[in-house]
């Protein structure tokens, strides 16, 4: 069997790690890959017409990259309150202004769409009744888990301030405390008219995105920062570069020195549990998930004698190996009845995300094939590649079954959790077609003395 590299984690930098992890936090707000790169590049270019130091300049870079970082936690709500695909219903929000007319219109547009008369009738009058603070209670959900994601990966209070004051607009009328002016932190500021700027732009060009600045100059956005993007707009390569293959590269070199986080073996793990969380937050019935299938995996590594080293390289693949559920919609997550054929070929498609993620990152480019292989099978009947029992490493066979068992035993949108005997009796009813024998051998002797009911219950983790 190949031996994985751990080689050269230290040699990582921060900024090529979080903006290749940006790109599951635009799949939470379905947009297209890049969004959070390009919006950083849109406000470096704004703090070097502010004339930010580097201290300042490297918080917002971050504060840019991670903006989405909490987007996960209200995707189930925005479903169950809308009765809609949160991915979609986030995706066009961005396009709203807040007036009326347009909330209006939108609401109409993304509410209950394939619900009954009646149930849509329910829904609309809900929101128009409780508009404002079903607002305030979606923002406000979003912004304090990714405040707190953000600390729990080792950024400053600013950051985590900006994360958190994102939905905030200068005339008062955001959420989710109606800051206005400078009490709005200025990354904040930075990144929501950033945000604006790179949608817009993406969608119908630069004059497209000027003009909806313009227009929000004074109510939504700090008109001093509108004015500084105007002036940063009229350098040659400010818009054709966010259309440019060389964007990525262009945007690591905007980083500024000097104030690195390093990236070691313990940072790697740190990143690796909070981006578990991303992934945990987008339904009530994943809350926990990857942290158990992390657990799970650790202890069918033990029984099997892999090395430390390497349990602890396994259990950051477990703990990402959903990543790619951030771009599939809840609608279909969280659905109570049977998928139809194009539904289980978007739940299908997370194995695939999940791999593209990973491998944007150097040192986990090896650990992208295994994580994204967890629902490949023995018998070739798996997906997302079909891959023979010759082709799927002891790795991946170990995350496979420690994911079958926490599924099974979990509650699930279609069914409560399930015994642990009787979950070892269905696993072994699987044996040499989906699960790996000497695997789920290790499972059963691992988990003789574990509570599992208390370990679903968050307990000892």
């Amino acid at each position: 069997m190949e031996r994985w590299n751990l080689a050269g984690t230290t040699g990582m930098k921060l900024s090529e790690l979080i903006s290749a992890l940006s790109h599951a936090l635009d799949m939470t707000e379905g947009q297209p890959p890049g969004h959070c790169m390009r919006c950083c590049w849109i406000g470096m270019h704004l703090a070097d017409q502010l004339g930010l130091d580097d201290a300042a300049r490297w918080e917002l870079y971050y504060t840019l990259l991670l903006k989405d970082l909490g987007c996960s936690s209200n995707a189930a709500r925005i479903c169950q309150l809308y009765g809609t695909d949160d991915l979609g219903f986030k995706r066009d929000f961005k396009w709203v202004n807040g007036s009326l007319t347009q909330v209006i219109r939108f609401l109409l547009q993304h509410t209950g769409r394939d619900a009954g008369v009646a149930e849509r009738f329910k829904r609309l009058l809900n929101i128009a009744r409780n508009g404002e603070s079903i607002a305030t209670e979606l923002i406000a959900t979003r912004c304090e888990r990714g405040a707190s994601i953000a600390r729990d990966l080792g950024f400053s209070e600013s950051v985590a301030a900006g994360i958190h004051s994102l939905d905030e607009h200068w005339s008062g009328t955001g959420q989710p405390e109606q800051r206005s002016g400078e009490a709005i932190p200025l990354y904040s500021r930075v990144a929501l008219l950033a945000q604006v700027v790179e949608v817009f732009h993406a969608a119908a060009g630069p004059d497209a995105a000027l003009d909806e600045a313009r227009a929000r100059s004074g109510h939504w956005f700090d008109p001093a920062l509108v004015k500084a993007l105007e002036q940063a707009a009229e350098s040659a390569d400010f818009w054709s570069m966010l259309a440019s293959p060389e964007l990525p590269e262009r945007v690591l070199a905007l980083s500024p020195a000097g104030h690195e986080i390093e990236v070691n073996e313990d940072y790697l793990d740190r990143v690796a549990a909070a981006f578990g969380q991303v992934v945990d937050a987008k339904s009530p019935y994943t809350a926990g998930h990857s942290e158990r299938v992390a657990l799970y995996t650790d202890l069918i590594a033990e029984q099997l004698d892999i090395e430390p080293q390497r349990r602890r390289w396994l259990r950051r693949g477990a703990l990402l190996h959903d990543i790619g559920k951030l771009g599939v919609s809840n609608s279909i997550l969280d659905k109570p009845g049977k998928l139809d054929a194009d539904e289980w070929q978007q739940v299908q498609n997370h194995a695939r995300f999940t791999e593209e993620i990973l491998s944007r990152i150097g040192v986990f480019s090896e650990l992208a094939q295994v994580a994204g292989a967890h629902h490949e099978r023995l018998d070739g009947k798996g997906y997302p590649k079909q891959l023979k029992a010759e082709q799927i490493t002891r790795e991946t066979r170990i995350i496979t079954t420690a994911d079958i068992f926490d599924a099974i035993t979990a509650e699930r949108p279609y069914r409560g959790a399930i015994p642990v005997a009787q979950a070892l009796e269905m696993m072994a009813e699987n044996l040499h077609t989906a699960i790996d024998a000497d695997c789920f051998a290790a499972l059963k002797a691992a988990i003789q003395e574990l509570d599992v009911a208390e370990v679903n219950a968050g307990a000892g983790l």
